[in-house]
């Protein structure tokens, strides 16, 4: 019965992973210009990185993929580009902020994940908690820049004189 919700769990986080993924790697790629490229491509390959090793994880633990939860977390990303951001053709300064802002609660989520999973690997010997202790201050450091990134798209738009923000600005 644990196992089965633990499976559960797992496919849906990897779901909101494989989400966070396409959402920070384009992210990353629309910024690839800015003076915070470095930071926000960082940030996606370690994404990548922590998803595979979600991945690795269920793998070890015996719970299957679930095909269908990887492709609603690419399809969430797809859908989540067509919200409109104020600007009929090109990005605006909200649709920075709002991915941001988007990936950092992935992130948050993330966080969460990898304490659950180390209250599981008291009683579960195949879960290393080093791994999971390292997994857990990496997604804090990501939560620090985004949020960084984060405060300067919010001045950048709504503080007095603001200019429209441009993937450069942020």
């Amino acid at each position: 019965m644990h196992g089965d919700k633990l499976g559960i769990y797992l496919n849906d986080h990897l779901a909101g992973a494989t989400f966070g993924v396409r959402l920070s790697q384009r992210i990353a790629h629309q910024h690839r210009h800015s003076a915070r490229s470095a930071d926000l491509q960082r940030i996606a390959d370690e994404i990548a990185q922590d998803r595979q090793t979600l991945l690795d994880i269920m793998d070890a633990l015996g719970v299957a993929a679930r095909r269908y939860k990887i492709s609603g977390g690419w399809a969430a990303e797809r859908l989540g580009r067509l919200k409109p951001n104020g600007a009929l053709y090109r990005r605006s300064g909200l649709s920075t902020l709002i991915e941001l802002e988007t990936l950092r609660l992935g992130v948050e989520g993330k966080t969460l994940i990898w304490r659950t999973l180390l209250v599981v690997a008291a009683g579960e010997p195949r879960l290393d908690e080093s791994q999971l202790h390292h997994l857990l201050d990496r997604a804090r450091s990501q939560i620090d820049t985004l949020e960084t990134l984060r405060l300067a798209a919010v001045a950048a738009i709504f503080s007095p004189g603001a200019r429209s923000v441009t993937p450069d600005s942020t």
